[in-house]
């Protein structure tokens, strides 16, 4: 512990002689619970973003047609009875 706290160049209160357990851990739990909300937000954001790219691309995808209509051609037998009279 001494020599995770000495890593973090924490130093002990005044009329302590060495950083205290409680001391240490009360810093790091408020470090590492704002950490995780911005890690939340952080995610949420890229996860809206992402689903925006997506919708992107399924209009795109919509937009084009999935099968070519062709003209159609005057050569069924309909159009000879139509054509003839």
């Amino acid at each position: 512990f001494l020599e995770t706290a000495v890593y973090f160049c924490m130093k002990p209160k005044m009329g302590e002689k060495e950083v205290s357990p409680h001391s240490f851990f009360s810093i790091w739990h408020e470090f590492s619970s704002d950490f995780k909300d911005f890690w939340k937000k952080e995610n949420k954001l890229i996860l809206q973003e992402r689903v925006k790219e997506a919708e992107e691309v399924c209009r795109q995808k919509k937009g084009k047609s999935l099968y070519n209509i062709r003209p159609k051609h005057d050569s069924g037998i309909v159009s000879r009875i139509y054509n003839n009279t």
